[in-house]
């Protein structure tokens, strides 16, 4: 088997492990234990040394590990010059489920609650299997702890209005999500409707259902992550953005060692909604995990600032590769295509990081990795998006060149990419991180 077709695979089934942020960290986690990773604690005083390999997380749901350099100095030399970081996030466009979510129709069906998270397309979630998975908090005695829940049924349709109901669905339909969008979950039983989800929750938990006091449960689509193509090129898979950089970037820092800088691997929650939380991009998560790096190794806040003054970053989420059926949707010279390795992200409004020296960096790794990179710009009449290395940056003054992977149908239920560019991004991201 091809490296690249075997790499897809793997990021395929951790996808699949992940159908909320919370899940993609706890399978981050795990991949970092594997490695020989140590937990660390917020709340706690922090012990880290050379050679250190560490993780933090907040709110179960972000998560930045750290691996230092095994020496200060070599021959007199000090041997720590800064931090090589990458960061990409764990959440996805969904649909979240609201508090007392069943909602009865005429006492025969019974559907959930539901609101948008993050910029999705709403026709995409219709007529699929779905289900609910994601956190709830529990009384534990006099303590609340947090626990991780998938239903691993095909629970849930968000069905469509018949063509015969309504003759111009195929001409264009504005959904509205409090009325086209909730999902229909059970056939109405007198007097058992109220807290059905819940009871469904609290058996695949293990926990009693009257001891769970919050959740941040969500959506996903049931469909598995496959290789699709005439000579199976594409792979086709929810969540996509930004999973497919979350593993890319885990996969490779746990295949790295430093040499001259320390290497950190960030992968925020809240992205699709604006970052602006206190897990997101901007918080003061990275920031805080770096000043404690330092702390601990003794350098004073003049050294830390020194390391920052010469430190990179990779900010990678996912990019919009030029479609088949739409090109004209490209810019007409930044072309970037499916299998056609990293895309490096420019914006004239600096809502990408990149600029000519960053680029230049980006260029040269990837050269020196032997892996393909093209590049992406908005059409110079379309607004477009921003993403984590912006935000990072204005905490966190570093050099950063935001990439991605190039993919059709960005935030849609089921995306589609290449099956060679995972493979392409892990070999890059090693290439940086053994700088």
């Amino acid at each position: 088997m091809k490296e690249y077709r075997k790499t897809s695979k793997a990021m395929l089934e951790f996808i699949e492990k992940s159908p909320t942020c919370f899940h993609a960290v706890e399978n981050v986690k795990t991949m970092l234990e594997e490695a020989g990773y140590q937990e660390l604690q917020e709340k706690e005083s922090w012990e880290v040394s050379l050679g250190g390999k560490y993780y933090v997380t907040r709110n179960d749901s972000s998560i930045i590990a750290v691996n230092i350099p095994a020496a200060s100095k070599k021959n007199g030399v000090e041997v720590i010059k800064g931090f090589h970081m990458i960061a990409s996030h764990s959440d996805s466009p969904a649909f979240k489920v609201k508090e007392a979510p069943e909602m009865a129709v005429e006492e025969k069906y019974v559907k959930l609650n539901t609101e948008k998270y993050g910029g999705m397309i709403l026709s995409t979630w219709m007529d699929r299997s779905l289900s609910v998975a994601g956190r709830i908090a529990v009384k534990d005695g006099k303590n609340i702890v947090t626990g991780l829940v998938n239903i691993d049924e095909d629970l849930l349709v968000i069905p469509n209005v018949a063509i015969h109901m309504n003759r111009d669905m195929n001409k264009g339909v504005e959904y509205n999500p409090q009325v086209d969008m909730l999902p229909l979950f059970a056939a109405c039983e007198e007097g058992k409707n109220k807290g059905m989800l819940l009871e469904k929750i609290a058996k695949y938990a293990g926990v009693k259902a009257e001891n769970i006091l919050g959740h941040d449960l969500f959506l996903y689509t049931r469909e598995k992550g496959k290789i699709i193509g005439a000579n199976g090129e594409f792979i086709l898979s929810p969540r996509l953005d930004d999973l497919q950089c979350a593993y890319a970037s885990t996969q490779a820092f746990v295949e790295s060692n430093p040499t001259n800088y320390i290497n950190v691997c960030a992968i925020f929650d809240n992205e699709e909604v604006g970052s602006g939380t206190k897990q997101g991009a901007d918080s003061t998560f990275l920031e805080d995990v770096l000043f404690r790096i330092s702390e601990g190794l003794g350098a004073e806040k003049s050294t830390l600032l020194q390391w920052i003054a010469d430190s990179f970053l990779i900010s990678a989420d996912n990019a919009h590769a030029v479609h088949p059926n739409h090109p004209e949707k490209a810019d007409p010279t930044n072309r970037p295509f499916i299998n056609g390795g990293i895309v490096i992200k420019y914006h004239g409004g600096q809502k990408y990081t990149t600029d000519a020296v960053s680029a230049a960096k980006m260029k040269s790794i990837c050269q020196e990795a032997g892996v393909p990179c093209q590049t992406y710009a908005n059409r110079s009449n379309v607004l477009g998006g921003s993403t984590l290395g912006n935000i990072s940056t204005a905490h966190v003054s570093v050099a950063s060149v935001d990439i991605g992977l190039p993919q059709l149908a960005m935030h849609s239920a089921v995306e589609t990419a290449g099956v060679k560019d995972t493979e392409y991004a892990i070999k890059a991201m090693k290439v940086f991180w053994q700088e």
